[in-house]
């Protein structure tokens, strides 16, 4: 009984550790505008903020990705929820664009790290359990992280420090926990050369890689649109001043996303992407009409259709390529999912905010939906001429 309460607890922890992970990292996303009036930048720096997250967690990724591989899971995770820790100080402190921009590099870069080791210790600790809590926790921490954040920012004081306070004590319990992890992997050499960027995917996933990328991108882009320019889109199109409509974009997307892979969860992975390729279009035309036509509550059920097809295609893209990896290469493979993903998250958003300058945020929106629409649609008719992706059990 003592082995199974241990593996319980370790199962809560990764996931409620790779939840805090995903959660601070949308808990910018309904404070954009607080720290717009008090330091007064444009839609296009507030995507450039947005973005150096995204890239410091790709360089994570491309670098540390696989250091847990090689040194073992818990000093990289003890790592990454320390620099965590410290970027969590630099946004209670921040009074400059600069802090903002350092504190989110810090955070990437710590949020990259984690995922990658997190998720692949998730697998090492529970095989059946792993790949779902993999798909459900990234998605509820960041509805959490947004959907809390706007709640502290109506209602509580200090909104632009309360929310990482409250972060910071929680990353501090879990850097004492986390040396009662069992350790699954023995060091090996390797982890200076396992530095050198490079994208580890194993040859039996990467036909399977290519297959899922075009619903994954426009899956990654709407995610990344709504953890940026979406809280001012609403903004613009209802004349909405209320602080809990950026955490409420971000949670109606996300929990929907992941209410949809808890349901899909016994589902094959075929099936979720071509539920993905339907919902994520039908769900972009509801949000374009509903910013036309000036209605919250049309723009909010678009939302959630749209969230569907999000969580149905992020179910299938993990289901389909995580299984195929090798217990040794399931970090590294993770990492490169992770590197495709947040391409799709960080660059398409950060080109909208520049487009806002030259075309106005709606303008922008509809050519970044329209473009979304496409890749879903292609990816369709992908799925119908592919074969069926087949989901091998991690040996």
């Amino acid at each position: 009984m003592n082995n199974v309460a241990s593996h319980r607890a370790s199962l809560w922890f990764l996931a409620i550790t790779l939840l805090s992970f995903l959660a601070a990292s949308t808990a910018p996303t309904p404070l954009y505008h607080l720290y717009q009036d008090q330091l007064h930048f444009s839609p296009a720096v507030l995507t450039l903020i947005f973005a150096v997250y995204a890239f410091s967690l790709l360089a994570a990724l491309l670098t540390v990705g696989s250091l847990s591989d090689h040194l073992g899971r818990r000093p990289v995770i003890f790592t990454a929820v320390l620099l965590n820790g410290l970027a969590m100080l630099l946004f209670i402190y921040a009074d400059s664009v600069a802090w903002l921009i350092g504190a989110r590099v810090l955070q990437g870069f710590a949020t990259g790290m984690a995922t990658a080791v997190l998720s692949a210790t998730l697998l090492d600790t529970d095989r059946q359990h792993g790949p779902l809590i993999n798909s459900v926790a990234p998605l509820l921490g960041m509805a959490i992280g947004g959907m809390g954040c706007g709640l502290l920012a109506e209602y509580a004081p200090a909104p632009l420090q309360l929310t990482y306070w409250l972060l910071l004590i929680l990353f501090a319990v879990q850097g004492a926990y986390v040396w009662r992890l069992p350790e699954h992997v023995t060091r090996q050499g390797g982890a200076w050369a396992s530095l050198r960027p490079t994208l580890h995917v194993p040859v039996q996933a990467r036909s399977t890689l290519w297959r899922i990328l075009p619903l994954n991108t426009a899956t990654w882009a709407l995610g990344g649109f709504y953890a940026s320019l979406a809280p001012s889109l609403v903004r613009t199109a209802t004349g909405s001043t209320s602080n809990l409509i950026g955490g409420a974009t971000v949670a109606a997307l996300t929990v929907t996303g992941a209410l949809m892979i808890f349901t899909m969860r016994n589902r094959p992975a075929t099936q979720a992407l071509r539920l993905g390729t339907l919902l994520l279009p039908l769900g972009l035309g509801l949000i374009l009409f509903g910013v036309h036509s000036a209605s919250l509550s049309l723009f909010f059920l678009g939302t959630l259709v749209a969230g569907c097809g999000f969580g149905s295609g992020f179910l299938g893209a993990v289901r389909s390529v995580v299984p195929l990896a090798l217990p040794h290469e399931r970090a590294g493979m993770m990492s490169a999912y992770y590197v495709l993903s947040y391409l799709a998250f960080c660059l398409p958003a950060l080109l909208a905010g520049h487009l806002t300058r030259s075309y106005g945020l709606l303008a922008t929106t509809d050519g970044y939906g329209a473009v979304l629409i496409v890749l879903a649609l292609g990816a369709a008719v992908l799925s119908l001429r592919a074969p069926a992706v087949k989901v091998c059990s991690a040996p």
